[in-house]
């Protein structure tokens, strides 16, 4: 404002108007009449600032009477944080103290003003470190009054608006500060007419040219524009009148920045923006509980009239965004041949989207108080923005949060931005690193909270990696993997650590075999393989090295003399390993009569004895898909389909494939399940009393470790079918600390 050329008589009416202005409002707000103290708020500001003009020229006492207006008629607040505004500068800029304003306001607003006081200036430049760590303290203190942060937003949006004044290096500076930080704030805050506003001030600043071009031509394409939207609108509001609805319906133009920020990154024209505008519809509901109703019968009376686009429909009726944000959006070819979004809402929807918090007042009945208003509201926002003990400058990339329907983005503890697919978790951050961190990989601390590897990742998490040299890769890890690069360097991983067990089963082998007295040839080793069913040699002692084969005089037998083996080979020993024992390992298996490979072969045990064999690498259990293998003695070895080695058989052997049939009755196989979660007494307790007391289902192993907080647990148990271990781990997961409970192959 121009103030140059006018009288002090003339200055002061026109800061008296302004107050009056501002009191006005107040006064048709929902909120307790409190003007005594607002008067003295305003007095005292007045007084402080006495003599100190903006840059501008205008009176110093302007800004902080706009910043309550804003605070009161745009964010919705009332007294407490009307006189914290007015009152916010008056510790930095004057002689006056937090112990003066506590004296003279009482405890709360002197709190609020100093908060507002840490965070004064800018948070870059020479002083980054310590105004981020003001920042950040500011963020962690919104639990205890987030009023403190919504009055620096109306500061803001005051010193946006008035950027005009300020030097150019400055608006410069001021913009880009405003759309990395409070824009993105405001968003999460739900104050979505202030976040756009932000946005298109600092643009203006930062691109002058781009946004007079951009201005310009949407003022040229309006009268189009209108025309379009008329021949739109007209058949939809028929039907909104034959429904009988009190409404509004009219076309919302994108935002600039908005548009600009399209055409960058579709990096297209401003002429192929063909969804420049949206038509949104507000209707009047006095019934709450109709709300949801009423928006998908407009819904239905829209897609009778224009063809939807099946991929663009959002029901944030059902969940709402993270910062309370509720309307159904849907998208139909328009009269022209482009596609429109539609956004239904209620009248009481469209405020709490526009206006955020102000809108809770208004919807509140019985509660005039800001203090417990607040207290409700902030349920809906602590999660997003509590975080403790985070690097102070990392902590203010985590707030500038952009979600992304397929896409997440996190960051590390130094800083550096990560794009990752949406159900990533900190395993994929840990081999997106390096392949030697992820590997290495124990837990996660994801916003400082002790994690598991397989913990999923939210847009602006930050994520620390915890390694041990000790742990090595296991691979049910794939299941918790989103990336391509985490699998392949997972696998990569494995297939190395594979080559290192079978090293170390190869020198197992060796040493037993001299102390047994045996030569170490090409043939002897074959004849074990064949005995054993494997494949070759480094199958062999992958599972001598991994001790799932025990060294035992029993590996040895078809290396002795054919007249001792009559027993054995009458006496089969079943397939599966000393280490993964079946509940039948002591029992003789039927001899195999020759398999039909045109029937289905039906997977059944009578008396004890099996007419099939466990496959060791996949241990399949009745309620999986399998298929058999039938080998060159006529016995029939039961794989699951997915199984790795399946893909061999199937491609290699397909002549000796047959179908299976399950009809096992009364069985007991084993299974070793996988959990995961956060440490706490007597966790392990009650994971068992679920498993042998609520499912009476038999523990054979359960092995159990813990680090810093977070452990991990592998279960054997005898289970009857696929099924018994759903319910298993589906009644695990329920155990309050467990995070995941997996089967594992």
């Amino acid at each position: 404002m121009e103030t140059k050329n006018i009288t002090p008589e003339e200055e002061d009416r026109m800061v008296e108007a302004a107050f009056k202005d501002l009191l006005d409002g107040y006064m048709a707000s929902n909120h307790r009449k409190k003007v005594e103290i607002i008067e003295r708020a305003y007095k005292f500001a007045k007084e402080a600032h006495k003599g100190i003009r903006r840059r501008s020229g205008e009176p110093y006492i302007m800004h902080p009477i706009a910043v309550a207006r804003i605070v009161n008629r745009e964010i919705g607040l009332g007294s407490t944080s009307i006189c914290a505004a007015l009152l916010h500068d008056v510790v930095e800029d004057t002689d006056y103290t937090v112990e003066d304003i506590e004296s003279q306001f009482g405890k709360k607003i002197a709190q609020i003003v100093e908060g507002l006081t840490k965070i004064s200036g800018g948070i870059f430049g020479d002083k980054a470190s310590a105004q981020a760590e003001n920042f950040r303290k500011l963020l962690l203190t919104m639990n205890n009054d987030i009023r403190v942060i919504l009055i620096k937003m109306a500061d803001r949006l005051h010193n946006m608006r008035t950027l005009g004044s300020m030097l150019p290096s400055k608006q410069y500076k001021i913009a880009g500060e405003t759309l990395y930080i409070y824009a993105p704030l405001a968003h999460r805050l739900g104050l979505f007419a202030i976040k756009t506003e932000l946005e298109d001030l600092s643009f203006k600043y930062e691109h002058p040219e781009a946004y007079k071009t951009i201005s310009e031509k949407i003022a040229a394409t309006e009268t189009h524009r209108n025309e379009i939207f008329n021949k739109f609108a007209a058949p939809i509001k028929e039907r909104l009148n034959a429904m009988g609805l009190k409404y509004t319906l009219k076309a919302r133009v994108k935002s600039i920045y908005s548009i600009w920020n399209k055409m960058e990154t579709k990096h297209v024209p401003f002429e192929e923006v063909y969804d420049l505008y949206a038509a949104r519809i507000v209707f009047d509901c006095p019934n709450e509980a109709d709300e949801k109703k009423i928006c998908w019968n407009i819904y239905s009376e829209i897609t009778d009239l224009y063809r939807l686009h099946p991929e663009r429909t959002r029901d944030w009726l059902s969940t709402p965004k993270a910062n309370g944000y509720r309307a159904l959006h849907l998208t139909v070819m328009g009269p022209d041949g482009n596609w429109i979004e539609v956004q239904i809402r209620s009248k009481r929807m469209d405020e709490m989207a526009e206006r955020g918090f102000a809108a809770h007042w208004k919807y509140k009945i019985g509660e005039g108080e800001e203090e417990s208003e607040l207290a409700s509201w902030l349920k809906t926002i602590q999660d997003i923005l509590e975080t403790p003990e985070p690097n102070a400058l990392d902590f203010l990339d985590t707030i500038k949060l952009n979600l992304f329907a397929s896409e997440i983005l996190v960051f590390t503890p130094k800083g550096e931005l990560i794009t990752l697919p949406k159900n990533s978790t900190v395993l994929d951050v840990a081999f997106y690193l390096h392949s030697e961190i992820g590997t290495h990989c124990i837990a996660g601390k994801v916003n400082h909270k002790l994690v598991p590897v397989s913990h999923k990742l939210q847009s602006g998490d930050q994520v620390e990696v915890l390694t041990s040299q000790a742990h090595q890769p296991k691979a049910e890890w794939l299941n918790f993997l989103a990336t391509a690069k985490g699998k392949t360097r997972l696998r990569a991983a494995l297939r190395k650590d594979r080559r290192s067990t079978i090293e170390k089963g190869e020198k197992m082998f060796d040493d037993y075999m001299k102390s047994n007295n045996y030569t170490v040839t090409n043939e002897t080793i074959d004849k074990i393989v064949n005995a054993e069913r494997l494949s070759n040699k480094d199958e062999l002692m992958y599972l001598i090295g991994n001790e799932d084969i025990a060294l035992s005089p029993q590996l040895l037998q078809p290396l002795k003399p054919s007249t001792q083996n009559i027993l054995a080979k009458l006496l089969l020993k079943p397939f599966k390993s000393s280490k993964s024992k079946n509940s039948n390992n002591n029992v003789a298996e039927k001899i195999a009569d020759p398999v039909d490979m045109k029937k289905t072969y039906i997977l059944k045990t009578e008396n004890g004895i099996s007419n099939y064999r466990l496959a060791s690498c996949c241990h399949p259990i009745p309620g999986d898909d399998v298929f058999g293998f039938v080998d060159e003695s006529n016995h029939v070895i039961v794989h699951k389909l997915t199984c790795e080695n399946a893909m061999r058989l199937k491609s290699s052997f397909g002549g000796r494939i047959v179908t299976t049939k399950w009809e096992t009755k009364h069985e007991k196989f084993p299974v070793t399940v996988h959990i995961e979660g956060t440490d706490r007494m007597g966790i392990l307790q009650e994971i068992i009393s679920i498993i042998s007391t609520n499912l009476a289902i038999y523990i054979r192993r359960l092995n159990i470790a813990a680090n810093e907080g977070v452990f991990t647990c592998e279960l054997d148990v005898d289970v009857e079918d696929v099924d018994v271990v759903a319910k298993l781990c589906k009644q695990i997961k329920k155990v309050d600390g467990v995070k995941s409970a997996v089967r594992m192959n």
